[in-house]
């Protein structure tokens, strides 16, 4: 079923049952939604980790053959199987041929990360010579900020959403330092309202209306990494810039996991890992992007010799002539161990594409969200029940596949319990449990399975804490 054909997942579950003549609770629709899933078959490409190889897992309680219920791609992909192949091809081609490598094979080195390129612009939404492979989230974005961050007297402040990941403020800090300037000024934090977990759209609107004439850039997530919220980038881009600010976004949570078209935004700038919901490898090479409006306009502030022209790199006079736009930004040849790795899941993507992997996951986060709902939401009349909150926006708009949740029972202890039956989630400071299935590789049995598993997991918590304490979420 077409998920654009409803207003939500909760209405597709509920057509869907009612065609079947179950419960929206029976495991018989989960096998249903994942035979009739045109997706099922990707997850054949990858690796899923069995329960045994898991360092804390318990065979006692969990099956040691089965698969693992990985829902962590949103801090690490799994490997895509054809990652070996290609890293071999390199090996071998290293092994056999040398240095001739840099010219030779399907994959030239010294145009590795040009050949795939035109994969990673259809996840992102942008025109080839708009995006660059090339070193690390956080270099790649200290990079970009040293060409987009201009500050001056009245124009010097960065806006950012108050926690974002801690790479991202501490780069933030340091250019403003950079710059010689007080942090306490020049850093500016939107937190949610008192009592809320997520930023308002309008709230940052808001913000940037009142503030927009001192912001020099405005530096969001797309997706936030902790509670999981989808901000709205072209409206925030729209708005920024109309007070005249470079908007840029650190895309680590959002690229490969929702819908993205960072030309057609208008997006001055982003920046993203490929390590994540791109499964290629921890530490794996980064992307970036610079609109096409910016190519003749924004400069790099360090160069390399990656950044030179290709027709005249090698000719070794020491005169440059720079790359336009984000290829300028290059510095180094490119490592083509971490490229061969991104090109097997990117070939994935391709075949798959980023449209149908957004309608499922829009139907298989509902699904878990409405079956948490359903077994774990808090209830007057029952105190002592353990209970399970989602922080991340219930509207669908407002999220990626991820779901942030936190508990009445000590989280540390929940999480402990389904490590032992084989759940790979992972915990995040103060109180939240991040799940997240992916549509390349989780199926609707994963997230019935998860519920099941859950239930056991709550009862075993509660018996080990201290029951009756007061529904807590700081």
């Amino acid at each position: 079923m077409d998920p654009l054909s409803y207003k939500s997942p909760a209405a597709i579950l509920e057509q869907t049952a009612s065609w079947l003549g179950c419960s929206l609770v029976d495991k018989k629709l989960a096998y249903h939604l994942d035979e009739q899933d045109g997706l099922r078959h990707f997850k054949d490409c990858f690796h899923i980790p069995k329960v045994k190889h898991l360092p804390s897992a318990d065979t006692s309680l969990a099956n040691g053959e089965e698969e693992s219920i990985y829902f962590c791609g949103n801090s690490l992909g799994l490997q895509p199987k054809k990652v070996k192949t290609y890293l071999d091809e390199e090996l071998d081609k290293w092994a056999t041929i040398g240095v001739f490598g840099h010219h030779c094979g399907k994959h030239p080195w010294i145009l590795g990360d040009e050949c795939i390129v035109d994969l990673m612009t259809d996840i992102v939404g942008a025109k080839k010579e708009e995006v660059a492979l090339m070193n690390g989230l956080t270099v790649n974005l200290h990079l970009l900020m040293l060409s987009f961050y201009k500050p001056t007297a009245d124009r010097h402040k960065i806006l950012l959403e108050a926690r974002a990941f801690p790479s991202d403020q501490y780069m933030v800090e340091s250019q403003i330092q950079l710059h010689g300037l007080d942090v306490q000024k020049s850093m500016l934090l939107i937190h949610p309202r008192e009592g809320e977990e997520t930023l308002r759209t309008e709230d940052i609107l808001s913000i940037i209306e009142k503030e927009g004439n001192s912001i020099a850039v405005i530096l969001f997530s797309g997706v936030q990494y902790y509670t999981g919220q989808l901000f709205n980038m072209p409206k925030i881009t729209k708005a920024g810039q109309e007070k005249g600010c470079f908007v840029g976004f650190d895309l680590a949570h959002a690229v490969g996991n929702v819908e993205l078209s960072l030309h057609d935004w208008g997006v001055d700038f982003a920046c993203w890992c490929s390590y994540k919901y791109l499964n290629s490898g921890a530490g794996a090479i980064a992307g970036a992007f610079i609109h096409e409006k910016h190519t003749h306009k924004i400069k790099p502030a360090l160069i390399g010799w990656w950044g030179h022209e290709i027709k005249s790199r090698f000719r070794m006079d020491n005169e440059l002539e720079l790359s336009p736009g984000i290829n300028g930004f290059r510095l180094s040849n490119p490592p083509m161990l971490l490229v061969s790795a991104l090109h097997a899941s990117l070939e994935i993507f391709s075949e798959a594409t980023m449209k149908a992997l957004r309608k499922k996951s829009v139907l298989l986060t509902g699904y878990l969200e409405y079956l948490i709902k359903h077994y774990y939401s808090e209830e007057r009349k029952n105190p002592e029940k353990p209970c399970v909150k989602i922080i991340t926006p219930s509207c669908v708009e407002e999220r990626g596949c991820q779901l942030s949740l936190t508990f009445s029972l000590p989280v540390k202890t929940v999480f402990e319990e389904l490590q032992k039956q084989g759940v790979v989630c992972d915990l995040r400071e103060p109180n939240g449990i991040r799940v997240a299935p992916v549509p390349l590789y989780n199926s609707f049995q994963d997230v019935h399975r998860f519920i099941e598993l859950l239930g056991s997991v709550l009862a075993v918590a509660k018996k080990t804490s201290t029951v009756g304490k007061p529904f807590s979420t700081t």
